[in-house]
């Protein structure tokens, strides 16, 4: 069964909204890590948001999807540019498991020099 992603944002929201009335600090300690980032004002919104998106999918965060998806939507990404996004995202996993890999071998490797 497909999620119902505007219901899961919407609740989402709710109880990221109770979690910063407990703990105020914390929520303006990520707004203003995530204000910082655009500070630069070399990439625009939109961009900023694939790049969002990209990541939320590479680090499994349906809530992150969520979100992200609906802000570059606002900012006029298209299916298509979210799509090349997530290439890039699809890219980025199967380069960093072959990476990776590699290091899981040279472990291995590492093993014999003990015998």
């Amino acid at each position: 069964m497909m999620q119902d992603w505007n219901a899961y944002r919407d609740s989402l929201m709710e109880q990221i909204n109770d979690y910063a009335s407990q703990s105020p600090d914390v929520m303006r300690g990520l707004m203003t890590i995530n204000n910082a980032g655009a500070k630069t004002g070399k990439l625009d919104p939109k961009v900023h948001e694939l790049i969002a998106i990209a990541v939320a999918v590479t680090t499994r965060c349906d809530g992150c999807i969520a979100a992200h998806v609906q802000k570059a939507a606002e900012l006029g990404a298209t299916k298509e540019e979210i799509s090349e996004a997530m290439g890039v995202a699809i890219a980025l996993n199967a380069g960093a498991a072959l990476v990776y890999s590699s290091r899981a071998l040279e472990a291995y490797s590492q093993l014999d020099d003990t015998k």
